[in-house]
């Protein structure tokens, strides 16, 4: 961990940016809340949904259609979550290797 550490801020972070988003927009990990949106009537429902349905992995469009999902998207706590697991988990290691390298 010191190794990493003495890397520098912007690096650690970029580091940790990447060790966190690949696998959560690759891999179908349903951690983040979301509303499914089904047919013309607008019935929604809430699921965990994964970051990788945003970018178009995960399920098939005809599995969609065939279905009746017409929209999905994250909720606010969803959204948050994404966040924080993107942006604040790499932001406290950069911060860590700032203070790190102060010291």
């Amino acid at each position: 961990m010191k190794t990493l550490l003495k890397l520098g801020p912007l690096k650690v972070f970029l580091i940790a940016f990447l060790i966190i988003t690949i696998p959560l927009f690759v891999f179908p990990i349903n951690l983040f809340s979301g509303i499914i949106v089904f047919g013309k009537l607008g019935i929604e429902r809430e699921v965990p949904l994964s970051l990788s349905y945003f970018v178009g992995l995960g399920y098939e469009p005809n599995d969609l259609k065939s279905l009746g999902i017409t929209d999905f998207y994250l909720t606010g706590k969803g959204k948050m979550i994404a966040f924080i697991f993107l942006i604040g988990i790499p932001s406290l290691l950069a911060y860590s290797a700032y203070l790190f390298q102060k010291k």
